[in-house]
């Protein structure tokens, strides 16, 4: 019972763009995931495990990740 009122409170603090992503992030083959490019920020190109990474930690990075994917309605 604690377990699952500690996931419902961390989903609670995760933004609309956040679940959406993590969500179709899931649901991506590995392979896709290590090698396919979905956006390219300042010339960088940057991957779905590299997006991730930068969502799941909350940098400034993924918010501006986060709203390019929604701009291209990945997520």
């Amino acid at each position: 019972m604690n377990m699952d009122k500690n996931i419902k409170e961390k989903n609670e603090d995760l933004s609309e763009e956040e679940v959406k992503f993590k969500k179709v992030f899931a649901n991506l083959p590995e392979k896709i995931r290590n090698e396919d490019i979905i956006v390219v920020i300042d010339k960088k190109p940057y991957t779905w495990n590299a997006v991730f990474l930068e969502v799941n930690n909350r940098t400034n990075l993924g918010k501006d990740m986060l709203k390019r994917l929604r701009a291209i309605k990945i997520i």
